[in-house]
């Protein structure tokens, strides 16, 4: 009986940490795949690593209910902590097609996005699917169950999670997201401030010249011109994407 709840207790330490860390996932934790799948694919990804780990996933001999409790959130913890990294990672392409739509000068375009159900701006919703398509065909999904093999040799089932060390994490992951962001979005800020000069030597020259009136236009279509010359920038992305994983997932 007992050695029926230590792997009970043990198959549900990997499926809280994995159920945690699907959770957050852009891909896994979008509004149109069903709740079934999502399950199905979650209790087979605990079974698999369940099996394959199988020191790390026995978990103590004899613990209380309380203590119980308190290794399952831990496993929360680590899986939470790992999937808020990775997503943030995801949302750098997001994050230059913002930028690139305010220059564009469509702050107030929003659309319902249909994979989230959330309101967000049409560029960077594109941007940001073509990204994960791209990621998807070179098999980027076996990053994360590299992710999540590597976590057990870090941290095994039933450890105390180390804070600082998660929180540096996400802190940094943070950081990178802000500065790769702005680095993608670099080459298009350019552009804008040279149309910028451009339209300001106009005015100065053609004073009769409504500027407002052809900025917009000229706004709008260097920036469709900037984004399709923007997809080859998103295909090398996915081989620096993965490379941040490996310097900021605390493993």
């Amino acid at each position: 009986m007992e050695l029926i709840i230590e792997k009970l207790l043990g198959f549900a330490m990997v499926l809280t940490r994995i159920s945690a860390f699907f959770l957050l996932l852009p891909v896994f934790g979008w509004k149109t795949i069903p709740v079934r799948l999502k399950v199905a694919v979650t209790v087979l990804m605990a079974i698999f690593f369940s099996i394959i780990t199988p020191d790390q996933a026995g978990g103590p001999k004899q613990v209380s209910l309380l203590k119980a409790i308190l290794l399952l959130a831990n496993e929360a913890t680590y899986g939470l902590a790992l999937g808020l990294i990775v997503t943030v990672m995801f949302s750098v392409v997001q994050l230059a097609g913002r930028i690139i739509e305010r220059q564009m000068g469509l702050v107030m375009a929003h659309i319902l996005d249909p994979l989230t159900g959330e309101r967000t701006q049409p560029l960077g919703s594109l941007l940001e699917m073509i990204f994960i398509i791209l990621f998807l065909s070179a098999n980027g999904h076996h990053l994360f169950l590299l992710i999540i093999l590597r976590s057990y040799e870090a941290f095994p089932a039933g450890s105390v999670p180390t804070i600082s060390v998660l929180a540096g994490g996400v802190i940094t992951a943070g950081s990178a997201m802000f500065l790769a962001g702005l680095r993608l979005a670099a080459p298009m800020l350019a552009a804008f401030l040279l149309l910028l000069v451009v339209l300001a030597v106009l005015a100065r020259v053609v004073p009769e010249m409504n500027i407002l009136f052809i900025s917009m236009p000229l706004r709008v279509g260097l920036g469709l011109l900037m984004a399709a010359m923007f997809l080859p920038i998103i295909s090398g992305f996915i081989a620096e994407f993965a490379d941040w994983m490996g310097k900021l997932l605390p493993l």
